[in-house]
């Protein structure tokens, strides 16, 4: 009997070794494996070039994190992304507008989108998933209709018949082209929301308010927490975070492109995941979505490097995801109980 018990507490301590540093682990050894058969991976302009790609989906991911801790999820936060790259092209390219003002109204739409969404799950008690879902459809189909279904690029025909007599001007899309010294500005950009996002949830009373009412909203909303007011601040940030994301998007692509965004929600949804088993955590957080990511990064640019064709990519970060989950769920022992605040 004493035999068993120690058997067992030794599993139970492997487990949470790999529980707690699995990923970190899998993340080192991916990248020395790339490194190691792949010498152009490690390079410095390789590594920022990762990060810059990964850098929407991260700051995505983040908004994912959010709507998570407060026991929800946000389906519409790849629509949000694309509709703020729909809003910046039509402002500079039809309006003739500034880019500083393109993002300020990127900045209120994404802000509207927020409230509306906290108005369907807070007020209209509509459960997370199908109210996010049905605002997905809706800004998936608005966004098109002043542009009758076109991306929008500089020079193109309106539907007057007229040329558009904007542009997207030098310093919008130095949103993606930029440097801080010798790092790129989508880089700095994902880190510091990164920063800002740990410290908001670790280190104010407001983060550890959303994160008791994703943990248990009945037992919050009895010890006198707004419950409504904190899940409906998610879902706005969550709209903010993803309009940021936009606004790098468009400034990299150039043009308003019907199609941005669309493949975001998975992305984001398997960053998030994965930041929730990294560290044995077994809750949303910062640094973990940060390391999905990369993970994803390095996988995506390894299996590019290799010769792998684009169609591989949604294996590959279907992988990552399923592995998450087996983290969170299969081999943590952590009781992980995130509910519906509805």
């Amino acid at each position: 009997m004493a035999g068993t018990t120690v058997d067992t507490t030794a599993l139970d301590r492997a487990r949470d070794v790999i529980v707690k540093y699995g990923f970190i682990a899998v993340t080192i050894l991916l990248f020395i494996y790339f490194a190691l058969t792949e010498p152009a991976f490690a390079t410095s302009s390789s590594i920022f070039s990762m990060l810059k790609f990964v850098s929407v989906t991260a700051i995505l991911g983040l908004g994912i994190m959010f709507t998570m801790v407060v026991g929800g999820l946000d389906l519409s936060i790849g629509s949000v992304a694309g509709l703020a790259v729909q809003m910046a092209a039509m402002t500079m390219v039809f309006y003739n507008m500034t880019g500083f003002t393109a993002v300020g109204v990127v900045m209120l739409a994404g802000v509207l989108v927020g409230l509306i969404n906290a108005f369907l799950i807070v007020v209209c008690k509509i459960p997370d998933l199908l109210a996010t879902l049905g605002m997905m459809f809706v800004i998936q189909g608005a966004k098109l209709i002043p542009v009758s279904g076109q991306s929008v690029t500089s020079g193109m025909v309106t539907r007057d018949g007229s040329e558009a007599p904007g542009r997207f001007t030098e310093g919008f899309l130095q949103i993606d082209r930029g440097f801080v010294g010798p790092i790129p500005l989508p880089v700095v950009i994902m880190l510091l929301l990164v920063i800002a996002s740990w410290f908001f949830l670790s280190r104010t009373t407001w983060g550890r308010v959303m994160y008791a009412i994703g943990a248990n909203p009945e037992a919050a909303r009895l010890a006198g927490v707004r419950v409504g007011f904190y899940r409906g601040l998610a879902y706005v940030i969550s709209a903010m975070l993803a309009s940021v994301g936009g606004l790098i998007l468009v400034s990299r692509i150039g043009q308003g492109d019907v199609n941005a965004g669309a493949s975001s929600l998975l992305e984001a949804v398997a960053v998030a995941l994965v930041g929730r088993s990294v560290l044995g955590a077994g809750k949303p957080n910062a640094w973990g979505t940060l390391l999905g990511a990369v993970l994803i990064a390095i996988v995506l640019t390894g299996l590019t490097m290799k010769g792998f064709q684009y169609y591989h990519q949604d294996t590959a970060k279907g992988a990552v995801l399923i592995l998450a989950l087996i983290f969170s769920y299969t081999l943590s022992r952590k009781k992980i109980r995130y509910v519906s605040a509805t």
